[in-house]
């Protein structure tokens, strides 16, 4: 079974809904994720110049990769985002709050604010690490 230990000598960023760091014992399985956007099955980008609906898109995919390893948020450990518009991102982040807070998992997580994505018309990009 893996135990998570939050690690915060300060905790402001407990208010942003993520841990400083995190030691993680007992874990078996890793699953290493690639950046999930806002796209459709078939990879074309979705709603186009919406960061919310691209936000909440991004999280759905991250999570259909997780089931399919088996996994849900819940095994997160660590968590990349990459944002066009931090700001933008930053006033959309409730979208976070309402999966991984009824869960009351705060995994470690970096916001970076880049000049473009993969494909021009994403806004948002997301990585995790997992393990079970």
């Amino acid at each position: 079974m893996m135990n998570r230990t939050p690690v915060n000598p300060w905790n402001w960023s407990l208010n942003l809904g993520y841990n400083q760091g995190e030691i993680i014992e007992g874990s078996t399985r890793h699953l290493i994720v690639s950046g999930q956007t806002s796209v459709d099955t078939e990879g074309a980008p979705q709603h186009v110049g919406d960061m919310r609906a691209q936000i909440d898109l991004s999280l759905n995919n991250l999570e259909a990769v997780l089931k399919s390893a088996g996994m849900d948020l819940g095994n997160i450990i660590r968590l990349g985002v990459f944002a066009t518009d931090v700001d933008e991102a930053l006033k959309n982040f409730d979208l976070f709050g309402m999966r991984f807070g009824p869960i009351q998992c705060s995994p470690p997580m970096t916001l970076l604010g880049v000049t473009r994505l993969a494909i021009p018309d994403l806004l948002f990009e997301i990585e995790a690490t997992a393990a079970a």
